[in-house]
C-alpha cells in the first residue's frame, strides 16, 4: 500500500511530529500498534485526571460530544 497522494507526496498530517509517526505506524504497522496506542491514551487520561481532576475528566467527554453525535447519526440512518 503507498502513502503518497495523486501528487507523489506523503500526506500532510505525517509531517506533524508527534501524530505523523503514531499514523505511520498505524497505518503500516503491526495491528498490536492500534492497542499501544489506545493503551497510551488511557494512560494520558489517568494522569491528566491525577494532575487537574475531575475537569480533566470532563473536557475528555465533552471533547468526544461530536463523535458521539456522528455514531448516533450513522446508526439512525442505517450504516
Amino acid at each position: 500500500m503507498s502513502t503518497t497522494n495523486e501528487s507523489g507526496r506523503l500526506p500532510w498530517y505525517y509531517s506533524i511530529p508527534v501524530f505523523g509517526w503514531i499514523a505511520r505506524d498505524l497505518v503500516h504497522g503491526s495491528r498490536d500498534n492500534i492497542l499501544y496506542f489506545l493503551v497510551i491514551c488511557l494512560t494520558a487520561l489517568v494522569l491528566a485526571v491525577k494532575t487537574w481532576g475531575l475537569v480533566a475528566l470532563g473536557l475528555t467527554a465533552l471533547a468526544t460530544v461530536p463523535l458521539m453525535f456522528v455514531i448516533l447519526i450513522a446508526l439512525t440512518l442505517g450504516k
